[in-house]
């Protein structure tokens, strides 16, 4: 039975063995859990629709400061997760409706694309952008400025993408790049997102 479990939801490449606890979001209604690094701002796990499972998987593949714990120490923190969170403040930022994220651009600095950050710590291919170089000289970017992503799109959020073409180069790319790199299945949750950008005029 565990074994079944853990077939369905493989670990994400090089993310096994960390220290970590649980979270969980729900989706169009549906709750996922999803173990978290909170040490590293890194998920750990593919998002799991069950309770059961995720503690199966976070005894196979996670770890506790104390070391590893069977499944019924996971249950209780897979039990906590529900009422309440470590990375978020506010339970709506855990709530997520697929027909919005498809219908308008996310909020800057918001839960949704803190957890994109930390699903494909795109921290590590930030500048794999050769053809918005130009919109980043234009723009004046600064490699210091960690929020150099959000300030674009503020700027095309409140003006629109016609009078910020280049904030809009640097949104877009990065968003969309940011989707192509997410590990098992969190395109479940971005990849609406990346639906909306493409609609987006």
């Amino acid at each position: 039975m565990e074994q079944d479990i853990l077939e369905r939801f493989p670990p994400l490449p090089d993310r096994v063995g960390h220290v970590g606890g649980v979270e969980s979001l729900t989706v169009d209604g549906r709750r996922y859990y999803f173990g978290f690094d909170f040490t590293s701002d890194l998920v750990l796990s593919p998002l799991i629709d069950d309770p059961g499972a995720m503690s199966a998987f976070a005894s196979a593949y996670m770890r506790q400061t104390t070391g590893r714990h069977d499944t019924a120490h996971w249950d209780g923190l897979v039990a906590l997760a529900v009422d309440g969170s470590a990375i978020a403040g506010d339970d709506a930022d855990r709530t997520v409706v697929l027909a919005d994220l498809r219908a308008g651009l996310p909020v800057a600095g918001s839960h949704l694309l803190y957890l994109l950050g930390a699903a494909t710590g795109w921290e590590e291919w930030f500048e794999e952008a050769p053809e918005v170089r130009q919109a980043y000289e234009r723009l004046g970017f600064d490699e210091e400025d960690t929020e150099f992503v959000d300030h674009c799109l503020e700027a095309v959020r409140e003006h629109g993408t016609r009078a910020r073409p280049d904030e809009w180069t640097v949104v877009r790319f990065h968003l969309t790049a940011a989707v192509r790199h997410l590990p098992g299945n969190w395109g479940v949750l971005f990849g609406p997102l990346a639906e909306g950008l493409l609609n987006h005029r």
